[in-house]
C-alpha cells in the first residue's frame, strides 16, 4: 500500500496540465504523508484535501486522532467506507512519483516510481467530506504491476490521459475497468533512504 508520494510542481503547473481552475490549495508539501494535505483535482478545480478517511477504532478515547485510512482496494470499493465516493466523488490525485518501503524490518529504506515520459501523472482517487478534517481522499490501489511487484503487492491505479473523463465523471462500472496495473514503463529509483527518518 502506498503510505508516502510526492508532488514538486508548483500548483499553477499542475492546474494548468489538467486544465481546471485554481482552488483553495493552502501549503501541501512536497512529500505528502498519511492524515496531511495533499493536492486534488474534483469539481473542475484543484483543491487542498486531507490523504486519508478518518477512521475511529472501537475502544478510541473520545478526543484521540482518528486513523487516516489513505488506501482503498479496487476490490474493495463496494464496502461502506468506499461505495458512495466511488458513486459519487471520484478525484484525480496529481504525482510526480511515490515511494514503497523495501527491506528487512527495522532498515526498511525508499523505493521511489515515477513516470519516465510524465513530470506528473494522475493517481484514481475517491473523497467525501468528514467532521473531523474537512474534504478528506483516499487513493485506489490494484494488483502490482511488472515493475513494482518486486517491491510490493499492490500500487496506486495510475490512469492515462485519456481515461481521466471516464474516472471523474463516468458510470461506477466503467469506472471500475480503469482499476488494473498500469500496463506502461514505471521508472524504479532504489535509494538508501530510510523509510522512516527519525529527527534526533
Amino acid at each position: 500500500m502506498c503510505n508516502l508520494y510526492r508532488m514538486t510542481k508548483s500548483h499553477t503547473e499542475v492546474a494548468n496540465l489538467f486544465n481546471v481552475k485554481l482552488g483553495v490549495v493552502g501549503n501541501a508539501a512536497g512529500e505528502i504523508y498519511p492524515g496531511y494535505p495533499g493536492l486534488v483535482v474534483a469539481g473542475g478545480e484543484l483543491r487542498n484535501m486531507a490523504w486519508g478517511f478518518p477512521l475511529r477504532l472501537k475502544g478510541m478515547k473520545p478526543d484521540a486522532k482518528p486513523k487516516p485510512v489513505n488506501n482503498a482496494r479496487a476490490d474493495k470499493l463496494d464496502g461502506f467506507m468506499w461505495r458512495y465516493s466511488f458513486a459519487e466523488r471520484r478525484c484525480l490525485i496529481p504525482v510526480t512519483e511515490f515511494a514503497e518501503a523495501e527491506g528487512e524490518k527495522g532498515s526498511k529504506t525508499r523505493t521511489w516510481f515515477s513516470l519516465p515520459d510524465q513530470d506528473v501523472f494522475a493517481v484514481a482517487g475517491i473523497w467525501r467530506e468528514t467532521d473531523e478534517w474537512g474534504p478528506a481522499y483516499s487513493m485506489i490501489m490494484t494488483e502490482a504491476c511488472t515493475h513494482v511487484a518486486d517491491t510490493h503487492d499492490r500500487m496506486p491505479v495510475i490512469l492515462r490521459r485519456e481515461d481521466w473523463p471516464d474516472w471523474l465523471d463516468g458510470a461506477p462500472d466503467d469506472a471500475a475497468l480503469l482499476c488494473r496495473p498500469y500496463p506502461e514503463l514505471i521508472a524504479v529509483n532504489r535509494t538508501a533512504d530510510p523509510w522512516v527518518r527519525r529527527t534526533w
